[in-house]
């Protein structure tokens, strides 16, 4: 019995032993269970932080645009020739002659009477030195034979053109032909396998895509790329002074000052989408809006100017009035987009297309017609022969009328 007794208080104290040292151990260690609870919340918590991280866009970056298109943007420098500018003023004179009766007594050529009593706050007016204009911006080379487009009026007075590539080469460049109603011009310098760029399709671009301006600021910030995005399409801003000038701008806030006109607007597979023309601004330099001539417009204009030395352009021949809410209530309708014919002119493809007074156009080769500016747009880029198919709201129906387009 003692014996007995000791091996129960033996084993009794052994246990108690042992379960003093496995509370210890947990008081020190997880269990097993509470660490696979423990990983799997883990796992789970990584999962929902994965999920979100692993479709994150990569940052952007438009180098490998930036690298295709710099190569094919060139620096202008246009200048008035010595003769061309005493010529100009030449003229000049003559106008203010002809304007002003008392020019030939009192003129800058003519004494003056602070001459006579001698008076410094009547100083003689004697001719001012001629002055010889001149101009720097930017062009695309848009043929691997030296084609060159740019804007008209970086050098519209200029008889003496150069154009320096990016690798600075530099070339004298013949001017083949200009546009002032869409403000393009052609040049040709003399080269082969030039770098060019291919062309987007403008149509297709959309406000919110990513968009480079690649060009020359200030004449001596060569080669300067910048980005932004599409914030407008179809801009007419009233601009181009002179009659029937087409205006459908791809508006951008890629920086652009002066200096970066007729140079390029590209998407961000480095393709060419417009040619840099203006900018919207109320001190001269950038001040959050840039505007660029759509790249299907420019493309038809340089390829007749290539080919004519001329825009070879169509027209329909109609003259319109953009809808609107107030407009639509006065004729009684209830469509507020779109353009309205006013009048169609005699002999004109609209006429012979049978489109009609009081017609009103809502889209043309099933693209939504909303303004003015997207008619001028497609027509601007169609060529002689080329059939619109124009669908107009007449008494209450759309009715598709297809137009020849006559030069």
């Amino acid at each position: 019995m003692k014996r007995l007794i000791g091996f129960t208080l033996s084993g009794v104290l052994g246990g108690l032993i042992v379960l003093g040292g496995f509370i210890l151990f947990l008081d020190e260690n997880p269990s097993q269970v509470e660490q696979q609870q423990f990983e799997n919340a883990f796992t789970r918590n990584a999962t929902h932080f994965e999920a979100p991280m692993s479709t994150m866009r990569a940052p952007v970056s438009f180098a490998e645009a930036a690298e295709k298109s710099t190569p094919a943007v060139v620096h202008i420098r246009a200048r008035e020739s010595e003769e061309s500018a005493r010529e100009r003023m030449q003229k000049q004179r003559q106008q203010r002659q002809q304007q002003n009766p008392f020019y030939r007594f009192f003129g800058p050529d003519d004494w003056f009477p602070g001459d006579f009593f001698g008076m410094d706050h009547f100083p003689r007016q004697r001719n001012p030195e001629f002055f010889q204009r001149r101009g720097s911006g930017s062009g695309v080379i848009v043929s691997s034979d030296g084609y060159v487009v740019t804007n008209n009026h970086v050098l519209h007075f200029a008889d003496e053109i150069t154009v320096t590539l990016n690798d600075n080469r530099t070339f004298e460049a013949e001017l083949i032909g200009r546009d002032e109603t869409t403000d393009l011009a052609v040049l040709k310098i003399e080269g082969s396998n030039l770098p060019t760029l291919e062309y987007a399709d403008s149509d297709k671009s959309r406000v919110g895509d990513w968009v480079l301006a690649v060009g020359n600021p200030f004449d001596y910030l060569t080669s300067t790329v910048t980005a932004g995005i599409i914030s407008a399409k179809g801009r007419n801003l009233n601009i181009i002074d002179s009659e029937g000038s087409i205006e459908s701008f791809i508006q951008t806030d890629a920086a652009v000052n002066p200096g970066n006109s007729g140079g390029a607007l590209v998407d961000d597979s480095g393709r060419l989408l417009g040619i840099n023309t203006a900018i919207a601004t109320p001190t001269g330099v950038y001040a959050g809006y840039s505007f660029a001539i759509p790249i299907n417009l420019a493309a038809k204009i340089i390829d007749d100017i290539i080919e004519y030395g001329y825009y070879r352009r169509v027209f329909l021949g109609i003259t319109i009035t953009e809808m609107s809410s107030s407009l639509a209530d006065e004729i009684g309708v209830d469509v507020t987009s779109g353009v309205l014919i006013k009048e169609v002119e005699e002999e004109s493809s609209a006429y012979f297309a049978g489109l009609e007074s009081d017609d009103i156009i809502v889209s043309i080769d099933g693209r939504d017609i909303r303004n003015a500016s997207e008619i001028q747009a497609i027509v601007g880029a169609s060529r002689v022969g080329d059939v619109l198919n124009v669908s107009v709201l007449r008494g209450g129906e759309v009715v598709n009328v297809r137009v020849s387009l006559r030069e």
